[in-house]
């Protein structure tokens, strides 16, 4: 039965990251046939992101309500609901109207099933969570990019909001399943108030390096296609294509990251993804017109950020109790979000004054403030455990 759980875990992840990967491959023609800005895009994923920050802050308090179970069933229909709503808009207004239920969605399922997994499964079980998370993003773009060639993109968000439908129906029919988890699940203890999550010793620097990262990896997601179009001379179709090689990377890279993580450990995979994240930035920043040396580069990135989303998450029990865990995982969710809310959209304000060019040095930015954070923190909660060796086991070093 728990085998059988975590295939469910991991279809339910694939349905967060259906939806993900839309917005960036289609908005190239998006934003043409809505006649906007092209860095109104900013406006949409601000929206959607408000709408996570909210679920997550309110998902531990969810979670010991109601459970992961249910928490995850109406999330994926929620973010269903929104996808076919995105799919019969025809005005910039009305994707606004349906980003705020997408969020919501997102942000619940997002961090109860981060929770569920890092207290009752390994770092290998992280990676590959994240890994069928890739498994719908990278699907999306391709979806996006034939409707592109054979309809409009409305279509893109009608086929995956009806993947998003039967995958939401699967995990209905399956809810006795999810009884396996039910004396798992730590509901009875009440939830942390914010303001004391805050004052736990590593948590600020957890949050501040999960943001930087976050930033990043939204930064690099929305506007890959656009910078291969307006940098590289990409027409708007191949573009959408392009930007599914970021997601084949980063998918690629979590299926075999699973298989050292239990060796290796959380923290040297987390210093292993920067690595390479930094040679994929690198190769972006190379000075060619040759567009498969751009393909080369938001690879290696993809493959740079495989380990670190999950390797930070999963580590957050083993640094922080796992008394802590569900507040702490549902705060660092909205810092996740907050700065994919924010910079993606500073990214295009920026880049419509100076030039789409600074995309490589925008995200090496912020890869440098996510890793150093992230080790401050390490070093943090390693001090604390040291002080009090009977208290958390630390298994991310």
């Amino acid at each position: 039965m728990y085998t059988l759980l975590l295939v469910l875990i991991y279809i339910a992840f694939i349905s967060l990251g259906l939806p993900d990967s839309l917005l960036g491959s289609g908005w190239p023609v998006m934003h043409q046939n809505l006649q906007v800005p092209v860095s109104f895009m900013g406006i949409i994923t601000m929206v959607i992101s408000g709408g996570t920050v909210v679920s997550s802050l309110f998902s531990d308090r969810l979670t010991r309500r109601f459970g992961t179970r249910i928490v995850t069933v109406a999330s994926v229909f929620l973010t269903a609901v929104a996808l076919i709503g995105f799919s019969f808009s025809h005005q910039f207004w009305m994707l606004l109207v349906f980003a705020i239920p997408y969020g919501l969605g997102a942000g619940a399922i997002d961090a109860a099933l981060n929770n569920y997994v890092a207290l009752h499964y390994t770092s290998r079980h992280m990676s590959w969570l994240h890994c069928f998370w890739g498994v719908g993003t990278i699907f999306s773009p391709f979806v996006m990019s034939y409707a592109l060639r054979t309809s409009t993109w409305n279509t893109g968000y009608r086929l995956i909001g009806i993947v998003q439908l039967g995958i939401g129906l699967l995990l209905l029919v399956t809810l006795p399943v999810w009884k396996v988890d039910t004396q798992a699940e730590e509901n009875n203890a009440p939830a942390m108030k914010l303001i004391d999550v805050f004052k736990i010793r590593g948590v600020s620097s957890l949050l501040l390096g999960f943001f930087a990262y976050c930033a990043l990896e939204a930064t690099t997601m929305n506007w890959a296609s656009t910078y291969v179009v307006e940098v590289k001379g990409i027409s708007p179709e191949r573009a959408a294509r392009f930007a599914a090689l970021f997601y084949i990377g980063m998918t690629v890279g979590r299926f075999l990251s699973g298989f050292i993580m239990n060796k290796l450990g959380d923290r040297k995979m987390i210093r292993l993804g920067i690595c390479i994240l930094s040679c994929g930035i690198l190769t972006l920043l190379f000075p060619t017109g040759n567009a498969n040396v751009t393909l080369v580069g938001l690879i290696i990135v993809g493959l740079g950020c495989a380990p670190i989303y999950p390797c930070i998450i999963h580590s957050t029990p083993s640094n922080f109790g796992a008394g802590r865990a569900g507040a702490i995982i549902g705060i660092q969710m909205s810092s996740a979000y907050i700065g994919a809310t924010f910079l993606p959209p500073l990214f295009g304000f920026i880049a419509r004054r100076i030039g789409f060019g600074i995309y490589p040095i925008y995200i090496a930015l912020f890869m440098i403030l996510s890793i150093s954070m992230v080790e401050r923190t390490f070093r943090v909660t390693a001090g604390e455990q040291s002080r009090a060796p009977e208290g958390r086991r630390c298994s991310a070093s």
